[in-house]
Order: structure tokens, then C-alpha cells, then sequence
């Protein structure tokens, strides 16, 4: 049986990392990306060490040429690409929508918009020259409803669940699969940035979560992992809402 090949960007913190490191004890070839390459190499070795063969691509996903050398590069390391994972992703500026910015319209939407984008158009043609593939896309629950504060986070992650749709319905007939996960809050230094310091709201936010709690990043890899699998098989076109009920309030 061959062994799988799994691409995820955006791979060195949070969930990336989590997700790298749940997919590492697979025993998967497995290419993680990100901009920093000493932290990358660190990962890489880590993942070696679960008994992976693991590799570490430098890229921006924000910009196209090193999209796809970073593909390109997967494939010509393991000759194939199974699943791919599109991490990478800011949280742009949390203000008032009257305090928004054209800089962190653009900051925010090329990281979370352009870069998922760029990072189908690559994946999904390799996948679609194997007829078979699976792309999972990070949304979050900002993708399914609105939030005081972040118009522009909230914007792009709703592009992102577009693009996943829109990208199913371009895979189904070949064998390619596109979902996306869109997880609430998970104990990340991205949920701290985005709260700020203040302890009294971000436990009032949680205390807007029916589960009380944030999710951890092992919570989010698990599914992310789930949904790339066979066990998943017919499923596509999705976004899956790991939030502890947050949505079905």
C-alpha cells in the first residue's frame, strides 16, 4: 500500500503544528510549510522522530511562485499529494468596522483568502492528474456568523467556506474532496491576540460557549485528520463546525 503524502501550511504553531504532529504518528511522508525556516527544521525533525518521513518547504502562501515550488516540491520529494491542509492564516485587526483599514483588508484577505486560493489552484491540480485527493481548508466559526469587532476576519473566513464549496463541486467528479473545518475558540496564541489580556473577556466570551471551554489544538487536528480519511470518503463540499455548540445556539 502506498503511503500517504500530506502537505500542510501554516504548520509551525496552533493547530498546524497540532494537526503536523497528530498525522506525524500516522507514519505519513508529510511536507510542513511556514516562514521560518529554523522552526520548521525543528518540526521536521520532530515528526522524523514519530517515525514520519517529514520534510520542511519555506513558503508564503501569499505568493504564487512560492506556492507552487512549495507543491511542486511535495510532489518531488514523494511523488504524490494525498491531502493537503491550508492552515496558514492571520486574525487581522480586532476593531469596530468604522476602525477598519484598507492595509488590514489586504494583510488580512492575502494570507486568509488569496493564500487558500493560490493553494488549491496547486493542490488541486496535482490531485486531479491522480484522480484522487483530499483538501481540508481552516475556516472557523467567523465563516458562519458575524462578530462584533472583526468585519474583516469574519469577511475572509466566509470567503474561505465559498471557495471550499465552490472547489467541491470542481473535485466531485474527479475524486478530489474539499471540506473545511471551521473550529471556535482553541487555546492558541491566536485566541490570546485576539481577546487581548483581559481575562474578564475572554471569559466572558467563553462563557458564550455551551462546552465552557476553548477547544485545544489536538481537539481541531483530530477532525482535520478524520475528514482527509477514508472514513470520510463521501464527504465534501462541507464545513464541519467544531465549536461546542456555539453555532447550533
Amino acid at each position: 500500500m502506498t503511503t500517504q503524502t500530506v502537505l500542510i501550511t501554516g504548520a509551525l504553531t496552533g493547530i498546524g503544528r497540532a494537526t503536523a504532529l497528530a498525522f506525524g504518528k500516522l507514519g505519513v511522508n508529510i511536507v510542513v510549510s511556514g516562514r521560518r525556516p529554523e522552526a520548521g527544521q525543528a518540526l521536521a525533525a520532530e515528526l522524523r522522530a514519530l517515525g514520519a518521513q517529514a520534510e520542511f518547504i519555506k513558503a508564503d502562501v501569499t505568493q504564487e511562485v512560492e506556492v507552487r515550488a512549495l507543491i511542486e516540491g511535495a510532489v518531488a520529494r514523494f511523488g504524490r499529494l494525498d491531502v493537503a491542509v491550508n492552515n496558514a492564516g492571520v486574525e487581522g485587526q480586532n476593531k469596530p468596522v468604522t476602525e477598519q483599514t484598507e492595509q488590514n483588508y489586504r494583510d488580512t484577505f492575502e494570507t486568509n483568502v488569496l493564500g487558500a486560493l493560490l493553494s488549491i489552484k496547486h493542490e488541486m491540480r496535482v490531485m486531479q492528474a491522480q484522480g484522487a485527493g483530499a483538501i481540508v481548508n481552516l475556516s472557523s466559526i467567523a465563516g458562519q456568523v458575524g462578530m462584533v469587532g472583526a468585519s474583516v476576519y469574519v469577511a475572509s473566513k466566509h470567503a474561505v467556506e465559498g471557495l471550499t464549496r465552490s472547489a467541491a463541486l470542481e473535485g466531485a467528479p474527479v475524486g478530489v474532496r474539499v471540506n473545511a473545518v471551521a473550529p471556535g475558540p482553541v487555546q492558541t496564541d491566536m485566541l490570546e491576540r485576539f481577546l487581548g489580556r483581559d481575562e474578564a473577556v475572554k471569559n466572558g466570551f467563553l462563557a458564550s460557549i455551551p462546552a465552557r471551554r476553548a477547544a485545544t489544538p489536538e481537539e481541531i487536528a483530530e477532525t482535520i485528520v478524520w475528514l482527509a480519511s477514508d472514513k470520510a470518503r463521501y464527504l465534501t463540499g462541507q464545513s464541519v463546525a467544531v465549536d461546542g455548540a456555539y453555532t447550533a445556539q
